[in-house]
């Protein structure tokens, strides 16, 4: 924005007086001397810059802020909102315009130059500024909003969730595909240290199968990896420094966790969110049982898409086999934290028990409804010692007999 505002400036410059303008704009554009324009365009280049100064503070004073209630690691939303780079990009590309216009007006014996044009859209950009301080104030408010953040986070969720191929109830491959093929065995060591963000399955089976290898991995997206650590096996060992080479390729090490491949990562990230809530210092169950709405709207979600198995298996035989996220610990690191952290807290527990029973009577797979169903016992078991209360103890009966009938519903096969 700003490199355009400089191009926009100087263009405007060199056209002055080359071309005409209607009567009614001309009513509008700035008639007076050099010395009145110096005046706007300086008065324009000092506020905005000045004001830019300001729009800076707001926005790290709005992270501070959110890092404390939610968790450093959703900063990320925030750093990447559209909405504070072209407040800011608005008011230094106008700072960059104005500065740009300023140097052009002169006064000289020959005659004075003032770019009138020029100077009329600084009066028009800098009534626009006020106009993006106004909303940015606003979507700052709106931004640090503990409700807005969870739906953000679970937008991303969702997306995730989304590129999962559905339950089409395809029979999985034979086990007679799964069988690892015999011969030696040669490590494979890690190429650097980090947190292993992608892994490119396609292109790691596609070597094994031109190789006539099986590359077995025990690390999964989301894992960290430490340097020069052993993180799986290729067989045959004759194949281990192609296999070295293709591995290396394939994996993409970061400092910190992405969602692309790690589901659990954004669960976690919500989970966060709501054991600050139930944090002593905080004590805030609305926003804990706001967390556990959106937990509990992905498993409905997740109730018609099948996660990757974490094997890859070509013309019949398996060329890769790696660790993968699996119903059971992806609810288990939704569930198990939340749980721990409320369980003196009827309000919460209630509402636990209340959304497995929303994803037990949504859900049809039956080993995931055992998980649900092993989650709402031990959320039971967890709330009853710590509520007094009769009336609590009589709804958290009821909502864990909610489950139970769930599950006991007949499952119905995907079509």
């Amino acid at each position: 924005m700003t490199a355009l505002a400089i191009m926009a400036s100087e263009g405007l410059v060199r056209t002055e007086g080359a071309m005409s303008l209607p009567s009614w704009i001309e009513a509008w554009v700035y008639a007076g001397g050099a010395a009145g324009a110096r005046d706007v365009l300086g008065a324009v280049a000092s506020a905005t810059i000045g004001v830019a100064g300001t729009t800076f503070s707001i926005t790290v004073a709005a992270l501070s802020l959110a890092s404390n209630q939610m968790g450093p690691r959703l900063l990320r939303n925030f750093t990447r909102d559209p909405g504070n780079q072209y407040a800011l990009g608005a008011l230094l590309a106008t700072f960059a315009y104005a500065l740009v216009a300023l140097r052009s007006v002169h006064e000289a014996e020959e005659g004075a130059f003032v770019p009138q044009l020029a100077v009329s859209v600084a009066l028009l950009l800098a009534f626009a500024c006020v106009g993006v301080l106004i909303w940015f104030l606003h979507h700052v408010a709106l931004s640090i909003n503990v409700d807005r953040v969870i739906a953000l986070v679970h937008g991303d969720l969702s997306e995730a969730l989304a590129r999962l191929p559905g339950m089409d109830g395809a029979a999985l491959p034979g086990g007679e595909d799964r069988v690892v093929p015999e011969g030696p065995r040669a490590s494979l060591l890690t190429p650097g240290g980090g947190y292993l963000r992608v892994l490119d399955d396609a292109a790691i089976a596609e070597w094994a199968k031109q190789r006539n290898a099986c590359v077995m991995l025990r690390v999964r997206p989301g894992d960290f990896v430490f340097p020069g650590s052993i993180i799986g096996e290729v067989v045959p060992a004759a194949a281990r420094e192609e296999a070295q080479g293709a591995l290396a390729r394939a994996l993409t090490l970061r400092d910190s966790r992405s969602v692309e491949q790690d589901l659990e990562f954004v669960v976690r990230q919500l989970v966060e969110i709501g054991l600050r809530a139930l944090s002593p210092g905080v004590n805030d169950p609305f926003t804990a049982i706001a967390v556990l709405d959106r937990l509990g709207a992905a498993l409905c979600e997740l109730a018609s898409r099948s996660l990757p198995s974490g094997t890859t298996v070509i013309d019949g035989r398996l060329r890769l086999s790696r660790g993968a996220t699996d119903y059971a610990g992806l609810v288990d690191a939704m569930f198990h934290m939340l749980r721990q952290a409320g369980a003196g807290t009827p309000s919460v527990m209630i509402r636990l028990l209340e959304i497995l029973a929303e994803a037990g009577a949504v859900e049809r797979a039956m080993d995931r409804r055992r998980c649900l169903r092993r989650h709402a016992d031990l959320a039971r078991d967890a709330a009853l010692p710590g509520t007094r209360d009769a009336t609590a103890l009589d709804a958290i009966g009821q909502r864990h007999g909610s489950v139970l009938r769930a599950m006991e519903r007949p499952a119905e096969p995907w079509s």
